[in-house]
């Protein structure tokens, strides 16, 4: 056996043998939306859990045992702390003591739809300086094939230590679904890839300790395209009804009636919805990674692109039709109060990362009429990079002087626990993005699907 060979089976060893045992410290990088369900994964999995945050703010509620989301009951968090389980940390010269570091951190894009991999690289600059021998470093945010091999390794490896040999490195894409109460983390098979045995191993028997199921890939860059195939499947699906929406409006079709009656085929046809747009941290943003990473190897992503772009216009169709309805109420756009329901991207979470609402709200504006918002779990609109600007607005009270005080009320997100009853007895319009008024039983002639 060669020497490098068998001092990397001596270090991956000693690695194996504490995640077997559960004595292995695992550090988590980031602990927002998937970062913290991760880690309290771990936790029921008998690990002990140090979290890395560099928000002050976070780390202190966390250590509280708040913080936790609408999604994740608290007293998860808090029988964690209780135990000793569990410490969150924004001091990232502790990076060398977890045995395995799991980095979950952003990748937005740029103003001008690139990736942005400024969060990883910072991470991974940060992972270098106080990297030691036998730690795993895993890869979780989404990015394009080739980040774990182009942006990680080097920097890993720029103070003399190799991947498979000295250290150990991986990717295996996050798969969360925020308010699913049918696939927590533990629920949902883990994929994992890596570009040597060791890492692909040591992976393995970590998330083989945490979730149902892993699911181990050849490389890295085939572990990064599973995740990137996965949500542009549902973009390029979302972005084909959003487009047949506009279609079968021009003709007089419902478009929610054509898919309901569809899903009734019991094979070849799988429904997706319309909506205002997309939003979350995954699809409105990884078509494009996908697209960008294609133009190296001059290879056109037509479809990727399309859907994207589909997606994209999809706020700009909902104010065109919010503005004709209100016009055939006898008043212009300009000086109306339109009350947004609904502003994170999805419902029953709070998540309001490139909510397709904060796009309609700034829409709205820039036709001269104000923007009002209600939404039980958003009390107050955190800043984001796009819409700094509707920071620090509050959700209004959903009562019956609220919506008769509005001009239109634009259903964005449809939270259950909404009184769309209410809704609909006391709004002079209704302009509905989500079909959710149709779903209660609830129609007239002030009721409009858009």
């Amino acid at each position: 056996m060669a020497p490098d060979t068998e001092r990397a089976e001596g270090v991956a060893d000693v690695l194996a043998d504490k995640l077997a045992g559960r004595r292995a410290l695992i550090g988590i990088v980031g602990l927002g939306y998937v970062g913290l369900p991760l880690a309290l994964a771990a936790v029921r999995a008998g690990f002990p859990v140090l979290g890395f945050d560099t928000n002050p703010e976070r780390v202190a509620a966390l250590n509280r045992g708040e913080g936790a989301f609408h999604h994740i009951p608290g007293e998860a968090l808090g029988a964690a702390l209780r135990a000793g389980a569990f410490a969150a940390t924004g001091d990232l010269a502790r990076l060398d003591e977890p045995d395995a570091v799991l980095i979950c951190v952003p990748t937005p894009l740029t103003r001008h739809r690139e990736p942005d991999l400024s969060y990883v690289e910072a991470t991974a600059g940060a992972v270098a300086e106080r990297l030691r021998p036998g730690q795993l470093v895993v890869l979780e945010s989404t990015t394009y094939p080739g980040t774990t091999a182009e942006v990680m390794r080097p920097r890993l490896e720029a103070g003399g230590l190799r991947v498979g040999r000295d250290v150990f490195l991986a990717y295996s894409p996050e798969r969360e679904d925020p308010g699913n109460p049918d696939f927590a983390t533990s629920q949902i098979p883990k994929v994992v890839g890596a570009d040597d045995p060791a890492s692909r191993r040591l992976a393995g028997a970590l998330y083989g300790a945490l979730t149902v199921e892993t699911v181990p890939v050849s490389t890295a860059a085939t572990a990064e395209a599973v995740k990137l195939t996965e949500n542009i499947f549902r973009s390029v699906n979302i972005a084909l009804v959003n487009e047949l929406k506009l279609v079968y409006d021009a003709m007089g079709i419902d478009v929610w009636e054509v898919i309901a009656a569809a899903a009734t085929k019991p094979f070849g046809f799988m429904p997706f919805y319309p909506g205002p747009g997309l939003g979350g941290h995954c699809i409105p943003i990884d078509p494009f990674y996908l697209a960008w990473k294609a133009r190296e190897f001059d290879v056109p992503a037509r479809f990727v692109e399309l859907a994207g772009e589909v997606n994209t216009r999809m706020p700009h169709h909902v104010v065109e039709r919010l503005a004709a309805a209100i016009d055939r109420t006898g008043r212009p756009v300009s000086g109306a109060r339109i009350l947004v329901l609904g502003l994170a991207y999805k419902r029953n979470i709070e998540d309001t990362r490139e909510s397709p609402s904060l796009r309609l709200m700034r829409l709205i504006e820039a036709r001269g009429a104000t923007a009002l918002y209600h939404d039980p779990l958003v009390p107050v609109l955190p800043a984001t990079r796009e819409h700094p600007e509707l920071a620090g607005r509050r959700s209004q009270p959903l009562t019956a002087e609220t919506l008769a005080g509005a001009d239109a009320v634009l259903i964005a997100t449809d939270h259950d626990g909404v009184d769309y009853a209410l809704v609909a007895r006391h709004a002079r319009l209704v302009v509905d993005t989500r079909n959710v008024m149709a779903r209660n039983g609830l129609a007239g002639p002030t009721i409009v699907k858009a």
